[in-house]
């Protein structure tokens, strides 16, 4: 297989991930960010996590971090080359209203993994609806076994 194929695997990075992947550079978040770009996995998201992404990404004490057109090339790439759900269905495992709406996501959107690094609330709850909630690391190492050498 060539890395250039896509594979079956159906991911949702939490918002967390991809503001993560903006921020530093060589860091697991970044790294499932390139190898998203690269056609490594589906990646899936909804309408109400791009309208997240977007209200985070114009946080003041953020933008100092990366350039507007580093922000609006990861915009413009999710939108135009995601599988984009748009009927979520209502869910409440986290207490946290913006983790039900990447859970709905993740479920709605059939995704295999849900990429997080929400220690408090998401990747404690480990499994939802068969959907495993994992930390980047670990996801890079299950796209690593898939990959082969």
């Amino acid at each position: 297989m060539r890395l250039s194929e896509k594979l079956v695997l159906r991911l949702v990075l939490d918002t967390n991930i991809l503001i993560s992947a903006l921020l530093r550079k060589n860091t697991p978040p970044y790294l499932l960010y390139q190898a998203w770009r690269v056609n490594l996995f589906e990646l899936v998201t909804s309408t109400s996590q791009l309208e997240e992404l977007q209200r985070v990404m114009a946080y003041p004490k953020l933008q100092r971090y990366f350039t507007p057109e580093e922000a609006q090339t990861m915009l413009a790439g999710i939108t135009a080359s995601t599988l984009c759900v748009t009927s979520l269905p209502i869910v409440s495992y986290s207490p946290d209203p913006d983790d039900n709406i990447i859970l709905a996501t993740a479920i709605a959107g059939k995704a295999d993994y849900l990429v997080s690094g929400d220690k408090s609330d998401l990747l404690k709850l480990g499994i939802i609806e068969d959907i495993l909630i994992i930390t980047p690391r670990q996801d890079l190492d299950i796209l690593q076994q898939l990959i082969p050498t």
